[in-house]
């Protein structure tokens, strides 16, 4: 069982070693829709036996088999394919997205698009990346650096943006020459199936790409194999603390993309209304389930009430409704269980700040797991709400006293995932970027950009994501030090 506009060949199988197999304990995912609260669509869920299986095959196809011998270029060709082949299917892609979480249509045209895009991008790094380096040889005739997979990947990716994240795992994984398995979140698992059926189609050898869905458990049996080689891992920063001490019993390799509590800083010279309509329209995107979300308006103390009025009236006029809907600006939280998650840090939010609007489900909504976009203004930012990462559509309004205090203010924080400096002047904008902790910082916005490396400061993660920076986390360095010069036939294999 499928949404509708999604074909899955086989949802209750699980993709492991090039073949579709039952899974042993023959369990059963659920999707229910955010929208409805009714059951859409059910997948295959493994065991820890699947899992185990499944990184065995990915092992023996790392070990024994061609992927990681094959010439870059021939990778990055294969992938190319698997992109074009995945781009073709977009329309099932945004779908599964609308019906999995509640996005509204037109993001899931644009994060789609950002897939496969990312797909595209990443197989030309298999022409174009520096494999095999000479340098200048001073004790001996010649010097290498090249560079080599990791190894065997695991790739667990979240639910919020479960195709573009996953993109990237395994097109990295692929063009490196390492083989993986992938878990996506048990909320949204169709994007994986439709990654693994058009790998099956281009003809990946056996192993290389393997599909398992499962809960935490059997995730936590992946992390924990002795065989996965390195954990690239998307979600929230209490469980990429738990996999980066689990990696580190063994000294396994890890990348985390982790959570975020981003800062924008709205500087004098941005107009009230300007700021209340980028920061009252910025909260609703994917009704703030986004990690970069800027969640903290750190504002000028002497503008303050005006700006929370002003957000506040944007906030009030955004239409809540059904994804589907006609001029639905605000969708469903993804499920029951962040629902409540942002209802518990509104109930702690009216102990520390003032609610100015927002904070309930909206009345004419009795089915949906939806929430009212909501601000807190007057808050402290050493209070809970500023501080952890809510993940729903929740903007904290901090007052600072001058440029300097609005910077200290926004480095107050454990994150340093995004950020942004409201101001019409490039100069300052770039003067106050350089001074904010955190891994990616646009001016006027929530801003990104395809190709560039993506990734927080402190527990917001580590490693990137995204252009060349994004291939290093699943490659190896080797210094090769030789008496002779080799031939170009050995150096082009």
């Amino acid at each position: 069982m499928t949404p509708d506009g999604v074909t899955i060949a086989h949802p209750d199988h699980l993709f492991i070693d090039g073949s579709w197999v039952k899974p042993g304990g023959g369990g059963v995912i659920e999707i229910v829709s955010p929208n409805t609260e009714d059951v859409v669509g059910r997948v295959a869920e493994g065991s820890a036996e699947d899992m185990d299986r499944a990184v065995a095959a990915a092992r023996q196809a790392f070990d024994h088999g061609p992927w990681p011998r094959t010439h870059p270029r021939e990778r990055g060709r294969m992938v190319a394919q698997l992109a074009e082949r995945l781009a073709a299917r977009s329309a099932e892609l945004e779908n599964a997205w609308i019906e999995q979480i509640g996005g509204l249509p037109g993001m899931a045209k644009g994060v789609t698009a950002s897939g496969n895009r990312a797909f595209a991008d990443i197989a030309r790094l298999g022409e174009s990346y520096p494999w095999v380096e000479e340098v200048k040889g001073e004790t001996v005739a010649a010097a290498y650096i090249v560079r080599e997979p990791v190894g065997v990947v695991a790739a667990i990716a979240p639910w919020n943006s479960p195709y573009m994240i996953m993109a990237n795992k395994v097109a990295y994984s692929l063009v490196a020459g390492c083989t993986i398995v992938m878990k996506p979140s048990p909320e949204t698992p169709l994007e994986a199936y439709i990654i693994a059926e058009e790998a099956e189609k281009v003809g990946f050898p056996p192993g290389v790409l393997n599909l398992v869905t499962a809960g935490r458990e059997v995730a936590d049996r992946l992390i924990r194999n002795p065989a996965i080689d390195k954990v690239s891992f998307t979600g929230s920063t209490a469980v990429g603390k738990h996999i980066a001490q689990v990696c580190g019993e063994r000294i396994a390799r890890y990348s985390l993309e982790l959570g975020g509590k981003s800062a924008a800083i709205v500087r004098d010279d941005y107009s009230t209304q300007d700021a209340a309509q980028l920061l009252g329209t910025t909260i609703t995107r994917l009704s703030g389930q986004i990690c970069a979300m800027l969640t903290r308006a750190i504002v000028p103390a002497h503008r303050h009430d005006e700006l929370a009025e002003a957000i506040a009236k944007v906030m009030e006029g955004v239409k809540i409704g059904h994804s589907r809907d006609e001029g639905v600006e605000l969708g469903p939280l993804a499920m029951q269980r962040q629902l409540e998650r942002v209802e518990g840090y509104i109930a702690a939010g009216r102990n520390c700040a003032d609610l100015v609007t927002g904070g309930k489900r909206p009345a004419h909504l009795n089915k949906g797991f939806f929430m009212e976009p909501t601000l807190f203004a007057n808050v402290d930012n050493t209070s809970t709400i500023a501080q952890e990462e809510i993940f729903g559509p929740v903007l904290c309004l901090i007052p600072a006293k001058d440029e300097e205090d609005a910077i200290r203010i926004a480095n107050e924080s454990n994150f340093g995932l995004h950020g942004s400096v409201l101001t019409h002047d490039a100069d300052a904008a770039f003067r106050i970027a350089r001074q904010m902790r955190t891994g990616m910082i646009g001016q006027n916005g929530m801003r990104t950009q395809p190709g560039m490396p993506f990734g927080g400061f402190k527990q917001s993660g580590i490693g990137r994501e995204g252009g060349r920076e994004g291939l290093a986390p699943y490659v190896e360095t080797k210094s090769i030090l030789l008496d002779g010069t080799p031939s170009d036939a050995v150096l082009a294999q």
